[in-house]
């Protein structure tokens, strides 16, 4: 490993991660000024403002800790009504806070036009709160597909690369033939590197994988091989031998078998797919990511478990930016082409904005599913008031909601630390 390529690893997955943050907020920004609301900020990143300019009424820049971003919208709740009775307590001084600071986004919208987010119909609301994640999974989809129709996938294509001129014992550490090994069946028929495999036994092949599940049933048994050698297609009979080989399971493990063996391997070539895989393989490691997230408060407390007894990480458990970092910076160092480098840094930043995709959709506040939950309540309202003729009732008042915001934030904050500790202590080993 190569500490410059490690740190280029690193540096490559922050700024793909800035860039999917900014992403996120300009999904967020774009319906937001297209239905008129004034925004009063776009920032990426928290702290310190490192720069900043403003353009027309919205100020633009980048603060010190890239771990996120916002917009800053008018009136996000409706003006705080004169209540004398909140009390002193935490949480009461926390809503007098929240609604004293919403009521300054308010000022100067009192020119007759609906300029507060609030004011916005109800879907209009849902459509700016969902722009963000939005925009994350299609960003997931379009990094997918430069990966798997782009890049394409490394496949054992039906070219031959190699063939054996002997049967080696499956285990031994023999590397070249000696006198009285057999021919291996493959050499034995005829077949030579570059040649093409059309058909097996009849069926016709279009991948190595196809071709070896056909010789891998058929030990013992002449079965003919056409192959396409220059261009002229060319009929070899091969009798697979039986041997025990390493094969794919049907539960997908890899298991010793006695199986028919050829001998022979196939060239390896980058295969691109078809154009909608990377959206369906975007959808489907949603649901994989869908259910990490659902289980989270466990699959952290597990990581912790983990953590404190030296016990190996869950692969597919969850990672914080610490952990994804040091995942690019070794995948960006491992010995292997650049294309399968640059492809599993590419896919790693389609999971992580998947996971931004599905973890704002959580229905509580502060993240985005939250405000659409209050933007539906709103409307639903509104809508019950509209059917019995009653007369429409006050926006929600969403600072109510601020000491349930609260205790998620600190959730958040806890689990976040606990990964960030985990992934420097006990981190996920993917390449041993």
């Amino acid at each position: 490993m190569t500490v410059l390529a490690f740190l280029i690893g690193v540096v490559l997955l922050v700024v793909g991660l800035a860039v999917s943050i900014a992403l996120h907020e300009i999904g967020h920004l774009a319906p937001a000024k297209a239905f008129g609301v004034r925004v009063g900020q776009y920032m990426i990143g928290f702290g310190p403002t490192l720069w900043s300019r403003r353009i027309g009424e919205t100020e633009y820049g980048l603060k010190a800790l890239p771990l996120g971003g916002y917009i800053s919208m008018a009136g996000m709740y409706p003006p705080s009504r004169r209540e004398g009775r909140l009390g002193g307590g935490f949480f009461a001084t926390m809503v007098q806070d929240a609604r004293a600071a919403n009521d300054e986004t308010l000022e100067g919208t009192g020119d007759g036009r609906r300029r507060a987010f609030y004011e916005l119909p109800v879907w209009r609301r849902v459509v700016v709160m969902l722009g963000g994640p939005i925009m994350n999974l299609l960003l997931a989809i379009v990094l997918l597909t430069i990966v798997l129709s782009g890049i394409g996938l490394q496949t054992a294509t039906t070219t031959v690369a190699s063939v054996n001129e002997c049967v080696l014992p499956a285990g031994s550490t023999q590397t070249e033939c000696a006198e009285g090994d057999p021919a291996s069946p493959a050499a034995a028929a005829g077949i030579r590197p570059g040649d093409v495999l059309v058909s097996v036994d009849g069926t016709p092949v279009s991948t190595f994988e196809e071709a070896s599940t056909i010789i891998q049933a058929a030990p013992d048994e002449r079965i003919p091989v056409v192959v396409d050698r220059d261009g002229e297609q060319v009929t070899l009979q091969v009798t697979p031998m039986l041997a025990e080989r390493e094969v794919m399971g049907a539960d997908g493990q890899v298991v010793t078998a006695e199986v028919g063996f050829v001998g022979m391997t196939a060239t390896v070539a980058y295969v691109p797919q078809p154009i909608w895989e990377g959206a369906q393989t975007a959808f489907e490691r949603t649901g994989q990511i869908a259910g990490i997230i659902w289980q989270l408060p466990a699959k952290v407390y597990q990581t912790a478990v983990d953590m404190f007894t030296g016990a190996e990480r869950d692969p597919n458990g969850p990672l914080s930016v610490v952990g994804a970092g040091r995942l690019a910076g070794e995948v960006a160092a491992v010995d292997a082409p650049i294309l399968n480098r640059a492809a599993a840094i590419l896919e790693l930043l389609a999971g992580l904005n998947i996971a931004l995709f599905v973890f704002n959709l959580i229905p509580l506040l502060p993240l985005d599913g939250g405000h659409v939950v209050v933007a539906l309540w709103d409307g639903l309202k509104r809508g019950w008031a509209k059917l019995f003729r009653r007369p429409p009732p006050a926006p929600v008042d969403a600072t109510k909601l601020v000491p349930v915001t609260f205790v998620v934030v600190v959730a958040l904050i806890v689990m976040g630390g606990v990964l960030i500790l985990a992934d420097i202590v006990n981190p996920v080993q993917l390449f041993g």
